[in-house]
């Protein structure tokens, strides 16, 4: 056991351990557990979720920022969400080595995330025959500017030398179906840097942007360093023994189905996270998650593991939730691809019954996105021969079947087996006339039973009624 768990941590389960029933850290790290430690440390805010990577990471290691309403088919076959470009990326050096938890001596790791106020936090230190050094970074996705990412990267050294930081957009991502897009454009746009890509399908418009600001150690040189897929800002600055290098930076990110000019937007509200500084965009955040869990929080008295393990549930439920517009919630949240990002019905009877009681305007998004995809669930019915709706077993954003009606062959002959997943789940569509009704009892809203609620109903009832219920 390390010797921080004298500071008020306590074994949770194998290497991770909490604190104050808000706090999930690791203080071992293992390699061969980087795509569950990655999903396990993620955060988000329902626009987007980021796993819980560390900065000089690649796609090598399933760094992944997924966007919503992002869908597009890579290989012709599976529709899902796209993995934008890293607007987080930084590298470290020191006096020439790589800093990283892969190389010299490591102590004093930790990595938590902060359920209470959605922070990543990352901590270590590092010696070579360079000198030593000690890193820490937060990094957190603003639950009031949900475009905006922001990190706060810290360097300490314990002897003088030379800091070379590269820090930019890495647009050479990992994506689970192949690669979604068609063009990407790094560029600089005076002090900002970008990547504007263009995906394959259906030609959607991704802008990322990113800009920095810098305190601390004496700037020797500065570059910008673009790229097939790539670009960043080099920077060599001076550091005398005991000093603290300080880089904050902000990411906007814009895609073409939420606005029609997505770099010139994400460019002015970039302009304005560099204005109004990291320290009052994270207070913001911090009092955005106090409001949340205001309303939301459960509290356990005597049991810390049940009380983290509570609240941790609660968290990956509200930050893979678009509550901000009517979209799916996908089945693996937005921790990756899996599952394409789509809904399932356990959008309606798991993730929706928390927000009927704690934030109703979520619950009534999530059924009005039911609403939106009504013509998708006729679709599905009338093709399969019934009239009325027949939800999707995989439904994403406009309500059509997303599992292949074929995709086992017999052995023997090579002939299309018809797979029956998306065709036998008949429960999907009563799930949603079940949860509508909670949704009203609830709420007592009848205006979204005579605008939405009345017609899935009717349209539900139709499809059964054919079925032979």
């Amino acid at each position: 056991m390390n010797k921080e768990l004298s500071t008020g941590f306590s074994q949770l389960k194998n290497n991770f351990l909490m604190k104050d029933g808000w706090i999930i850290a690791e203080q071992v790290f293992d390699k061969e557990q980087i795509v569950t430690t990655g999903s396990n440390f993620m955060f988000g805010n329902g626009y987007l979720g980021y796993r819980g990577t560390f900065e000089e990471w690649g796609k090598d290691e399933y760094v992944a920022c997924i966007v919503t309403d992002t869908y597009d088919t890579a290989d012709g076959k599976w529709n899902e969400l796209c993995n934008v470009p890293n607007g987080l990326f930084v590298k470290l050096q020191f006096n020439g080595e790589q800093v990283d938890i892969g190389s010299g001596d490591i102590s004093d790791y930790q990595r938590s995330i902060d359920l209470r106020h959605g922070l990543l936090n990352r901590s270590f230190s590092w010696q070579h025959s360079a000198g030593q050094v000690e890193v820490s970074t937060e990094k957190f996705a603003s639950m009031t500017s949900l475009n905006t990412l922001a990190l706060h990267y810290r360097i300490t050294a314990k002897n003088s030398g030379e800091v070379t930081l590269l820090s930019g957009i890495d647009g050479d991502v990992w994506s689970l179906n192949g690669d979604h897009f068609q063009t990407m454009h790094p560029s600089q746009e005076g002090e900002l840097l970008a990547i504007t890509s263009t995906t394959k399908e259906l030609a959607t418009d991704i802008a990322v942007v990113e800009g920095v600001n810098i305190q601390g150690g004496s700037l020797k040189n500065e570059e910008v360093v673009k790229q097939d897929k790539q670009i960043f800002r080099k920077f060599v600055l001076e550091v005398r023994a005991g000093e603290t290098i300080s880089l904050m930076k902000f990411v906007e990110i814009r895609h073409s189905n939420e606005c029609d000019a997505p770099k010139a937007e994400a460019i002015v509200a970039l302009q304005q996270d560099l204005e109004n500084g990291y320290q009052k965009i994270k207070s913001a955040h911090q009092q955005a998650w106090e409001d949340i869990w205001g309303s939301t929080d459960i509290q356990i008295e005597g049991d810390e593991a049940a009380q983290t393990l509570t609240r941790f549930n609660l968290f990956q439920n509200i930050i893979a939730t678009p509550s901000h517009a009517s979209l799916p919630i996908g089945a693996r949240g937005l921790s990756c691809q899996a599952y394409q990002g789509a809904a399932f019905w356990d959008q309606e009877i798991f993730n929706m019954p928390m927000f009927l009681y704690t934030a109703p305007a979520a619950a009534r998004n999530i059924l009005k996105y039911r609403y939106d995809t009504l013509g998708g669930a006729r679709r599905k019915a009338k093709e399969l021969g019934y009239e009325g709706a027949y939800y999707a077993w995989i439904s994403g954003k406009t309500g059509d079947e997303l599992c292949p009606s074929f995709f086992f062959k017999d052995v023997l002959t090579g002939r299309p087996i018809r797979n029956h997943f998306n065709c036998w789940q008949m429960h999907i569509s009563p799930d949603i006339a079940y949860a509508i009704w909670h949704y009203y009892e609830a709420t007592d809203d009848w205006q979204f039973i005579v605008e939405y609620g009345a017609e899935m109903f009717f349209e539900i009832a139709r499809f059964l009624f054919a079925f032979g219920f």
